[in-house]
């Protein structure tokens, strides 16, 4: 399973643990609204936080990748020339 999904279930499981706590609590309804409209809002933006970090990551990992990519191109092609000045 991928972290993302890992991640995502986590968070998901979190916001709706908070919001069943808020909604069973003891409170006057406009305070319970207003604790979850807060809540939803610091989730939403921890969730994009994380999202944003994930996507970092994954934009490192390919520039990582392009760099060995790169490398491994100019080793062929090395090994190609070495080739063929043997074979001539």
């Amino acid at each position: 399973m991928s972290s993302g999904k890992v991640l995502l279930g986590l968070l998901a499981g979190v916001a709706a643990g908070a919001l069943l706590g808020v909604l069973f609590a003891p409170e006057k309804g406009k305070t319970t609204r207003k604790n979850i409209t807060k809540k939803s809002e610091d989730y939403v933006d921890s969730l994009k936080e994380k999202f944003n970090d994930l996507l970092d990551s994954i934009g490192e990992k390919v520039e990582e990748v392009k760099e060995d990519v790169e490398k491994v191109k100019t080793k062929a092609e090395s090994i190609k020339k070495d080739v063929k000045a043997a074979t001539n």
